[in-house]
């Protein structure tokens, strides 16, 4: 979720940092970019037309040392570690996790199946999903300030959501949403663990997530995989998501389980998935498989099974052998971006569950945001008078990141962080507990584990008692 905090180690100053120039923005793009803070086209069938283009294009990073900072900061926690804005995206954290709503029709067609397998299928596809738009996104989001919100209402995808950082330290973003048809409820907390690997980066996620399916009174529950950035000190950074993703439908008693795989000595499993989902009975129903940044497959086991048979005897038969020099000097680039060795091999007979949405053409000048993710920060006319004073769109380190004020946007940076740490002192000082507006601690109802709970009453909109974090 990034590094930075409100203590700052180290005497580096983002806002005396020289920023690079910045990129070209495609002319062909910029013209047709349209109303982007203030003003929203609507087209004719009366849904609003979001942006498809940030104000201004990304800075180029390739002048910057992670190093130069990180090793200035051997032995303290890394949640302690303060960066240079040019390595963030004009997004907050609060933003990033919005995104998990992108492709809500998986929701929509878990919702309308009458078949509690194809449920579990749709939520599986949704669950992968929720970590597709981190591909290639090797920007860091803001940290969220403590006490701010964000809320996004789409009438034309069908739901409204609300989140706050709920703790500073450690971390924990909470969230929820709920359809607007009222079919399902979405909620969850976010903690994760940041460890740092002296090469790579990575984030243990923490926290539950909750997805409630009202119309068939069921509730599947699931963590994210691991998520780890490679090559911050020198190279070109990527990314890849690892670990075991168990998916449990609590009312049929139904598990998906879903094997993020890592990269492996020679890149073939990078960014793979597979596993199955069984019945309470531990019976195999149906086969998974794909990649996180392409789509998803579902087959039944018994050719599943025969496939991988027949594709081991004809492996062995075209196999050759692996020096020890080879075999060394691929331990010693490990590291190193692997490259892709092919897509997805589609197994004949295999039901398509879902598959990544093409990103805008001008993306790679747009930090590698989605169509969806361009629009999370749009600040559309009149809009400031109805949202509660902490939302992420009124940050005014974000906002100017946005517009490509880069010496602006360092120098709010540091000023909100300042204003953070003396409010936290003067709390200290009167012996004041901070407390939470939206949502509050509790237990999840289905694991019975510590979550943040929603409160209600945000879309009351009585902001009355916000707090001024901004």
């Amino acid at each position: 979720t990034g590094f930075d905090s409100d203590n700052s180690s180290g005497d580096f100053s983002e806002a005396n940092h020289k920023v690079p120039e910045m990129l070209d923005l495609d002319p062909h793009q910029s013209s047709r970019t349209g109303k982007h803070n203030g003003e929203t086209e609507i087209q004719e069938n009366g849904i609003k037309r979001h942006r498809t283009s940030l104000p201004a294009p990304m800075f180029s990073r390739s002048d910057f040392s992670v190093w130069s900072i990180l090793k200035k900061c051997i032995g303290l926690e890394l949640s302690k570690i303060t960066m240079p804005i040019v390595f963030n995206e004009p997004l907050s954290f609060l933003q990033r996790i919005t995104e998990y709503m992108e492709h809500i029709y998986l929701i929509n067609k878990a919702c309308s199946h009458a078949d509690p397998l194809e449920r579990m299928q749709a939520v599986a596809a949704f669950a992968v999903s929720a970590v597709a738009s981190q591909w290639e996104r090797t920007g860091k989001p803001f940290n969220p300030l403590l006490g701010e919100t964000y809320e996004l209402t789409r009438e034309d995808l069908g739901f409204r959501f609300i989140s706050e950082q709920v703790s500073h330290h450690p971390p924990i973003s909470a969230f929820y949403s709920e359809g607007l048809n009222k079919d399902f409820i979405f909620h969850g907390s976010i903690y994760p663990k940041l460890k740092f690997w002296g090469k790579s980066i990575e984030a243990e996620p923490r926290g539950t997530i909750t997805l409630e399916l009202l119309k068939h009174n069921e509730a599947y529950t699931w963590t994210n995989p691991t998520c780890c950035v490679h090559n911050v000190i020198i190279g070109k950074l990527w990314l890849e998501q690892y670990g075991v993703v168990e998916i449990v439908n609590h009312s049929t008693g139904d598990k998906c389980v879903l094997n993020f795989k890592p990269c492996g000595l020679f890149g073939k499993e990078l960014h793979r998935v597979e596993g199955y989902i069984q019945d309470k009975h531990r019976k195999k129903l149906c086969v998974i498989y794909g990649k996180w940044t392409e789509c998803l497959w579902c087959t039944d086991p018994t050719t599943y099974e025969t496939y991988k048979k027949s594709e081991k005897r004809g492996s062995e038969q075209k196999k050759k052998s692996v020096s020890e020099e080879d075999i060394k000097s691929e331990n010693d680039e490990a590291d190193d971006m692997p490259e892709i060795q092919d897509t997805v091999q589609f197994i004949p007979g295999s039901k398509l569950l879902w598959r990544i949405n093409c990103r805008p053409p001008n993306s790679s000048q747009m930090y590698n945001f989605t169509s969806f993710a361009v629009s999370l920060n749009e600040l559309e006319k009149g809009m400031e008078a109805i949202l509660a004073p902490t939302d992420c769109r009124l940050r005014p380190d974000i906002r100017n990141m946005e517009n490509g004020n880069m010496d602006v946007a360092s120098k709010e940076k540091e000023r909100l962080e300042e204003k953070q740490r003396a409010a936290r002192k003067e709390r200290a000082k009167d012996e004041v507990e901070w407390h939470t507006r939206w949502f509050h601690q509790g237990t999840n109802p289905y694991t019975g584990t510590p979550d943040w709970l929603y409160s209600g009453g945000y879309f009351d909109r009585n902001f009355s008692d916000c707090p001024d974090i901004y």
